[in-house]
């Protein structure tokens, strides 16, 4: 698999292209991420520096606790990132990438604070908050 990658927003306002090996996804079930997307927030990242975006004009960034923040699209609403406070890594959507991506959830976090509507089947780590 290569280590470039590239991916767009649902309008393609925003679009990005990726250096450097990907991180595994991480599924977070916290009450944020779910309340962003619907379900949970399954992302990979990559370093700042490796991460090039074309219509950064179009990126809304919303500061949703003390210590981070997430962008989004302001055409189509798409969640793009989350990015911690000076932290040297960017976390990405996982479908936002064009196909295929050779990438897969590793772990999930945050279960305590999943929602009651689905379940966690797929046999894979499970951490009651952020992976310890």
């Amino acid at each position: 698999m290569s280590d470039e990658h590239s991916g767009a927003c649902l309008c393609g306002s925003v679009r990005f292209k990726t250096r450097g090996k990907l991180r595994e996804v991480v599924a977070c079930h916290c009450s944020q991420c779910r309340k962003q997307t619907g379900l949970y927030y399954a992302a990979t990242n990559v370093p700042v520096g490796n991460l090039i975006i074309e219509g950064e004009e179009a990126i809304t960034w919303y500061r949703a606790s003390t210590f981070a923040r997430r962008g989004f699209c302001k055409t189509c609403g798409s969640a793009l990132f989350w990015a911690a406070d000076g932290a040297e890594e960017i976390s990405i959507m996982a479908g936002l990438f064009d196909q295929p991506t050779g990438l897969e959830i590793a772990y999930h976090i945050f279960c305590a604070d999943k929602g009651d509507y689905y379940k966690i089947i797929d046999g894979l780590p499970q951490y009651a908050q952020g992976r310890p």
